[in-house]
Parts: C-alpha cells; sequence; structure tokens
C-alpha cells in the first residue's frame, strides 16, 4: 500500500509562485512513474505534470508548460512542482498520484491518490 500526502498548498497572488510536495510511503515510489492531477470547482479532474521512474522524462500540460516544473528526488520519496507565474484560472485542489508507468498516468487511471491540497490564487 502507498499513502501519498500532499503539502505545499496555499494563497498566492497572481505572479507568485508556489512548490508544492507529494511524500509517499512504502516501498515502490522509486518504481512508480509520479503525477500532479488537478480539479478546480465545478470541473472535471485534470491532468497537469507527470515525470518518469528515472526522471528522464517529465510531460507538462500545455496550460501549464513554461510555469510549472515537476521533479522527484527518489531518495526522499518526494515529488514536487513548482509552479511559477501563477494565474487565478490555476486555483484547484491538486492531487499527487502515482502508477505504474506514464502510459497508466496519461490513461487517466493512476493506482493511488493523494488526499489533495488547495491552491488558490487571487487576482
Amino acid at each position: 500500500q502507498v499513502q501519498l500526502v500532499e503539502s505545499g498548498g496555499g494563497l498566492v497572488e497572481a505572479g507568485g509562485s508556489l512548490r508544492l510536495s507529494c511524500a509517499a510511503s512504502g516501498r515502490i515510489f522509486s518504481r512508480s512513474a509520479m503525477a500532479w492531477f488537478r480539479q478546480a470547482p465545478g470541473k472535471e479532474r485534470e491532468f497537469v505534470s507527470a515525470i518518469s521512474r528515472s526522471t528522464n522524462i517529465a510531460n507538462h500540460a500545455d496550460s501549464v508548460k513554461g510555469r510549472f516544473t515537476i521533479s522527484r528526488d527518489n531518495a526522499k520519496n518526494t515529488v514536487y512542482l513548482q509552479m511559477n507565474s501563477l494565474k487565478p484560472e490555476d486555483t484547484a485542489v491538486y492531487y499527487c498520484a502515482a502508477a505504474s508507468s506514464l502510459f497508466q498516468i496519461e490513461s487517466g487511471s493512476p493506482d493511488y491518490w493523494g488526499q489533495g491540497t488547495q491552491v488558490t490564487v487571487s487576482s
């Protein structure tokens, strides 16, 4: 069993930055592709960013390319999402997710989900 715990959310002004962290328990972190999704009020959950097990592949949604960066530290069982140049439309609950492959993440069916952390960007 893997538990994912997000942190780092909060309230920030437009143009500001936040860094989200997701700490994973369990032994499979280094063998898992990791991702961030988000869900805004009244909208479906959407993919944000993903990173492969070995960190050599990272994907980002078009809406966050050039502003968000995903990274991971396998020694710390932690994945990060650095968010810069935040916009009000980035306001959402951000979820960390783990899967056996990037393909599984891209299919929208990760094996594990965190509880989410709120990010609010004021205009």
